[in-house]
């Protein structure tokens, strides 16, 4: 009775909660002063008139309207109205009528007639010709929020358990802090290492090098850049963070980040270790947490790292950033395969047991100068080093069976490898604009130069056994032994000289862009191979050259191309084409007949077209017809036998691919409505494919060489739909649809039979999100994943495959001290092969516990606490269906503490927000 009165109680105090909030609607219409149009994509936004608090916002559309509803439990609110060059308007509103229509707001040009206004607002979104910007102040997280946890509240903002971003369908491929690098090309290092509490603008741009923003080029507008602009408060000062933890099964991690910024300034260091599959950097957040053995990944590895990344304003004309990185890892891995193989007019199967030992060092350096000359001169020197050391120890035994169950041949191997990568690369751009037309002239020049350097040893067994009738045995019929060491040198000298130059025709709206490449890459390949001899017991002086290489091969290529653009405010459309004339030159030392030239011509073409309907609702259509020519190991007829269950074979006779691409992509963003709208659909037809074409014998043996086929296409396409739906001030419901569905035909061949396959896939998704600020937030998610593929031949037997996928991801604030987090999937395959796990849960889970004035956080983590994880994979192709698992990482229990330093100058605190020289976010 007790339990059932306290229950009624707390739904009453729930009720009187959203009983007090009161809701509102805010209408109008945006006319600009001067020419007496309609403004879109001007913010609108209230906030709470004691402490400036956001309380909601919205957008204009295309004929200036817009409507803001939300709910509060304030009698006014603060309305500003704000516009990139226009002056922002502030008014104060009363909320005794639930609807307001403000009529026609004129928004004035911005002068510097009103500056005894102050305004210390600022706008949770604004929309740029090119830019979207997001005020992070606007935007609640919870307490003590990394980066990512502020992208995962932006609206039209996706980002996955690897910490992959999207942005309406794009995905992000570059993050910068203050518009410069920031280690590298690992956004994670920026999005969970740095708080959000230091940022003040999260700014969204089209993917561009530094050369084409200079010059004012678009960019191929296939992916986003994401730059993060510290506060003015935060920009000076030191802040870091210092982690370790020790677990059982001795299990550990540790790490420690520290930052110096000092305006155009930065300085920044990383280290960091563990033995829990996670190896790159991060303090051991759940979402790095639970990605370790998520997707299936095979072995335990143990990881070590450091790094520093800087950036600086040598004069207002020199730029200077850099970074470096030291990784090393360990990785033991054990996989067992089970494999059917599918042939014409029968079957075979493949069952093996391999283990590895695998050791990795790297080091990896980048620096990059940007000059500017003047406001029409440009140049921009980027540099990066990479030198790597790895060994390999590998255990193999793998047997073969026909139909009957009977051993037709068995192999093991040991090998082990030893090798060292370096490579060198440098990029040197110049940019010269003309007048204000758009008009400039770039050469671009680039040299990358590797040698990739190794030596092991082999030592296997092949076995090849025939059934005997008599004896009802296997006989053994033959061996194939090897004992060897092979030392080898991969050189590389990659060479690329670009000129572009545009000619404007009539201003911006009409031009052709001329530009010429020439490419030069140049591979020499050394391989020798000895022999072990019996009678002297050791390695033979004179190489094997049946499985050694000495040749150099290039390969050349010019090309010609033009393009004509015409581009107005709403629509952008573009036609180019391309001449190219390419060269492959090999010249083989151990083989004088594989020497020889081949030459090819070709033809690339392309066309755009973008229509904005406004600026958050675009449509664009884009056709490229590539061409693509063979690789060197795909012409030559040297016969390659270093498998001695898979020969290869080249084919001197094959001419290039040419591919047509299609792609229509439609996208949409309604503020008002909280609504994203992303689609995609891609069309690819290839002539001339290279397809590989094989041959098995009586002993199982393959023998593969290529071949050009004619009908291969892909189509696939992609949808998503983001809704926000504000409940109250506090409390937010967001939910996420997608749709990802292909269909291709594929033209190969089967113990020389040729053959299609036609296969269709879809994979519908959705997730669900309910945010209640500082208490509670709840994200249930399901995945279906289909996969069907139909074969023209009786042989093959069609193939229907399902799997599911549901998970829930839960945050819970117990108090202002404590925050307990929970990840828990359920993954169900029906299609493994019996022995092979079919479903599993996996469970992780934090407590973590804020102490010494929030400075320092204890935590609790346990990984898989279910003990159910699994990595049991089926992979199905044409002629075979394959079933594996591997070791991975197993449960365990972490005690981790964290410590944070923050000594940033100029700063204040009030209220919990920060407050400088009038701005109070």
């Amino acid at each position: 009775m007790k339990k059932n009165f306290f229950f009624i109680a707390v739904l009453l105090c729930v009720g009187l909660t959203f009983s007090q909030s009161k809701t509102f609607e805010i209408s109008g219409t945006l006319i600009s002063e001067t020419e007496k149009l309609p403004l879109e994509a001007a913010t609108i936004h209230v906030e709470r008139i004691k402490d400036s608090t956001l309380v909601g916002y919205t957008i204009s559309d295309k004929n200036g309207k817009f409507v803001l509803e939300d709910e509060t439990k304030e009698v006014s609110l603060n309305l500003f109205v704000s516009y990139v060059g226009y002056e922002t308007i502030k008014k104060t509103v009363s909320l005794s009528e639930r609807k307001i229509d403000l009529g026609n707001v004129i928004l004035k040009t911005d002068t510097s007639a009103l500056d005894e206004i102050i305004i210390t607002s600022v706008a949770p979104v604004t929309i740029k010709k090119d830019t979207l910007e997001f005020n992070a102040n606007s935007f609640k997280t919870k307490k003590n929020a990394n980066v990512e946890d502020l992208l995962k509240k932006l609206p039209g903002l996706e980002v996955d358990m690897d910490g992959k971003i999207k942005v309406n369908g794009k995905d992000v491929d570059k993050v910068l802090v203050n518009g410069k690098p920031f280690f590298g090309n690992d956004p994670t290092i920026t999005t969970r290492n740095l708080t959000k509490e230091m940022i003040r603008k999260v700014q969204i741009t089209d993917t561009r090098t530094k050369a084409e923003a200079f010059a004012g080029e678009e960019g191929e507008k296939i992916s986003k850049t994401i730059n993060f602009t510290i506060k003015e408060e935060n920009n000076k000062g030191l802040f870091g963070k210092i982690a370790a933890g020790i677990g059982t099964n001795d299990r550990y991690e540790f790490s420690g980040m520290l930052n110096s910024f000092k305006k155009e300034k930065q300085l920044s260091v990383l280290v960091g270790g563990n033995n829990i599959n996670s190896p790159g950097f991060s303090f051991g957040e759940l979402g790095n947490f639970n990605r370790r053995q998520r997707g299936g990944s095979n072995g335990i590895t143990t990881s070590k790292n450091t790094g520093a990344n800087f950036s600086n304003s040598l004069s207002e004309m020199i730029d200077i950033s850099g970074d470096y990185f030291y990784s090393e890892s360990n990785t033991e891995s054990k996989t067992i395969t089970e494999r059917e193989n599918i042939l014409p007019d029968s079957r075979y199967f493949s069952n093996s047991l391999s283990s590895s030992l695998r050791d990795n060092k790297n080091h990896k350096a980048n620096l990059d100068f940007e000059i500017k000359i003047d406001s029409t001169f440009y140049i921009n020197v980027a540099s990066s080093f990479n030198y790597s050391k790895n060994e390999r120890n590998s255990l193999r035994d793998e047997t073969s069976l026909n139909m009957q169950n009977d051993t037709i041949n068995k192999s093991n191997s040991y090998s082990l490898n030893k090798g060292n990568n370096k490579s060198f690369n440098s990029d040197f751009d110049i940019t010269k604009r003309f007048g204000n037309n758009g008009s400039f002239l770039r050469l671009n020049m680039s040299n990358t130069i590797g040698s990739n350097k190794s030596d092991s040893n082999l030592d296997s067994r092949t076995d090849f056994f025939e059934y005997n009738p008599t004896t009802m045995e296997n006989v053994l019929q033959n061996s194939i032994v090897r004992n060897q060491i092979v030392d080898g040198n991969v050189e590389t000298d990659n060479l690329r000289l670009g000129l572009k130059y545009r000619l404007p025709i009539i201003g911006k709206e009409l031009y052709i862009d001329a530009s010429y490449a020439y490419n030069k890459n140049t591979q020499k390949n050394i391989r020798n191979t000895f022999d072990f001899d019996e009678v002297t017991q050791d390695y033979n002086d004179f190489i094997n050259e049946d499985l050694s290489s000495d040749f150099k091969y290039v390969n050349t290529n010019s090309t010609t191309g033009v393009e004509l653009t015409y581009k107005k405010e709403k629509f952008t459309s573009s036609l180019s084409s391309s001449h190219i004339l390419r060269t492959l030159d090999n010249t083989d030392k151990l083989r004088e007949q594989l020497s020889g030239k081949q030459d090819f011509k070709a033809l690339e073409l392309g066309a755009y077209i973008n229509y904005r309907f406004s600026k958050t609702e675009s449509l664009r259509f884009r056709y490229n017809l590539r061409n693509n020519s063979p690789e060197l190991s795909q012409l030559q007829t040297f016969e390659d036998v270093s498998n001695p269950l898979n020969i290869i074979k080249g084919n001197p006779e094959l001419d290039p691919a040419n591919n047509h691409r299609f792609n229509l992509r439609y996208r949409k963003f309604n503020f008002q409505e909280r609504t994203g709208v992303f689609a995609t659909v891609n069309a690819n037809f290839t002539d001339n494919q290279i397809a590989s074409k094989t041959s098995i014998d009586e002993d199982l043996i393959r023998r593969t060489t290529y071949t050009n086929v004619n009908g291969n296409y892909n189509l696939n396409a992609y949808a998503s739909l983001n809704k926000s739906i504000k409940i109250d001030t506090s409390k937010t419901i967001r939910y996420r649809l997608g749709f990802r569905s292909g269909f291709n035909k594929v033209i190969n061949f089967n113990n020389d039979v040729k053959y299609a396959s036609q296969n269709l896939s879809f994979s519908p998704n959705a997730e669900v999100t309910f945010s209640w600020d500082e208490v509670l937030e709840l994200s249930p998610n399901y995945r279906l994943s289909y996969n069907e593929t139909a074969f023209d031949i009786d042989a093959f037997q069609d193939q229907k495959f399902l799997t599911h996928g549901l998970g829930i991801r839960t945050t819970t604030t117990a108090s202002k001290k404590i925050d307990w987090r929970n990840d828990i999937s359920f993954n169900y395959n029906p299609n493994v092969a019996p022995g092979f796990q079919k479903s599993s849960w996996f469970w992780n889970s934090t407590v973590s516990y804020s102490m010494l004035k929030e400075k320092g956080t204890l935590t609790l983590k346990v990984y898989d606490l279910l003990n159910q994880n699994t990595n049991a994979r089926r992979i199905a192709s044409a002629d075979y269906i394959q079933d594996s698992q591997s070791n991975i990482l197993k449960r365990y229990f972490m005690l981790n503490f964290s410590w944070k330093l923050n000594k940033m100058g100029g700063m204040k605190m009030n209220r919990g927000r920060y407050n400088r020289g009038g701005y109070n976010g």
